[in-house]
């Protein structure tokens, strides 16, 4: 069996989501987070520098979602927090990102 490397082995790294991994998902990021290496099969690879993980999470009380293990929060340099914006600058947003034309699409 050949090793191929998967989206792990890259500089930058989006986890979408990352409290709605299950925690075998989340100990592999985090030995990636602190050792920048992974574990495959018994055998380790290391990550090319820089490793950078990039993340969001949904609010804990959201049903499928699991609490981050303190290790894994410690290895974030920043945490913000965006709260959902009100109703009124929601339907902003939505009126000047939502097209209100159909485009034609080619066929060929």
């Amino acid at each position: 069996m050949v090793f191929a490397p998967g989206p792990v082995f890259t500089n930058i790294l989006l986890a979408d989501e990352i409290n709605r991994t299950p925690p075998k998902t989340q100990s592999a990021l985090l030995e990636a987070m602190q050792e920048h290496r992974v574990t495959v099969q018994g055998r380790t690879y290391q990550l090319d520098e820089p490793f950078y993980v990039f993340a969001t999470q949904n609010p804990i009380e959201l049903e499928g979602t699991y609490p981050l293990p303190e290790a894994q929060l410690d290895r974030f340099m920043f945490h913000i927090v965006i709260e959902h914006p009100p109703e009124h600058e929601e339907m902003e947003v939505v009126r000047t990102t939502t097209i209100t034309n159909n485009p034609e699409y080619s066929t060929r």
